[in-house]
């Protein structure tokens, strides 16, 4: 029997777990998902701000667990998943929002061979490993249970070079070949229950790139100029504009969609300029 389009795009009773689900973008996946019918588990080092942001989306009306737990810490994100199951029975979508650029990675004002290697060292590791880690943990569970999809952020970085970010375009970049490599893998192995895909947002405003983005006073830096001047919607994005590409990843009305990563981005990505 065909099911209405409506009902494949059902959320309810199904487990969230936000890894990073207290940043801007995670807490907008967050919040969007829940509306959609989810429980959201949110994961995050600060077991403060986690149990803060889960009261927020239990205030709406949706249960809402927060979970302390380091992106970078296999036996942290191990507990976490743990007590999921535990509170759930189940974890059926992962969203790995942790992340963002480091200031010491970045040569915007200095030279790209003044970049301290340890500074690029930590924006790999926050960014690819903290993808890679809470995947593997909990990716396990989904084979386990035969079904469940994760959603990873990309990035305009992998897709096109963007000035004074080497490092974290490259962890970017490395996020997409572990979204498309994990996805045949799991196929292959554990048949087509287990789905990964990922979104590439175009350019936000986060809590880590304020300062480049918007002076003080909250106008456009030249380089949110330069971003607009190249999108052409002709804007920034908000960030509950990221949900409704996660929601359809996270349902069944995206059953066969597996390996894919997402431009939601305004038109950058496909604009020349001219």
């Amino acid at each position: 029997m065909t099911l209405p389009v409506s009902s494949t795009f059902e959320l309810r009773g199904r487990v969230a777990a936000i890894a990073g689900g207290y940043g801007v973008i995670g807490s907008a996946i967050a919040h969007g998902l829940a509306r959609a019918g989810a429980r959201i588990a949110i994961i995050g080092r600060r077991p403060d701000i986690a149990q803060r942001e889960a009261e927020a989306i239990a205030r709406e009306g949706a249960q809402a667990l927060g979970v302390a737990a380091d992106v970078l810490e296999r036996n942290q994100v191990q507990r976490a998943c743990e007590k999921i199951v535990g509170e759930w029975g189940r974890v059926d979508i992962l969203v790995n929002a942790a992340g963002g650029n480091v200031p010491g990675a970045r040569s915007d004002t200095i030279s790209v061979f003044a970049i301290r290697p340890e500074a690029f060292e930590e924006v790999l590791r926050l960014n690819l490993h903290g993808t890679v880690i809470p995947t593997m943990v909990v990716a396990e569970q989904m084979a386990r249970q035969g079904s469940g999809s994760i959603v990873n952020i990309s990035s305009m970085a992998s897709l096109r070079a963007l000035s004074g970010v080497m490092g974290y375009s490259i962890a970017k970049a490395g996020i997409d070949n572990f979204t498309r490599w994990l996805a045949v893998d799991l196929a292959r192995r554990h048949g087509d229950g287990v789905r990964v895909n990922a979104i590439a947002p175009g350019f936000f405003v986060t809590k880590q790139n304020r300062a480049v983005m918007l002076n003080e006073d909250g106008s456009y830096t030249e380089r949110a100029k330069a971003v607009i001047r190249q999108t052409p919607m002709g804007r920034l994005g908000r960030a509950e504009e990221l949900v409704g590409a996660v929601h359809w990843l996270c349902s069944d009305a995206a059953s066969f969609v597996t390996g894919t990563v997402i431009p939601v981005d305004g038109g950058f990505s496909v604009f020349s300029g001219v």
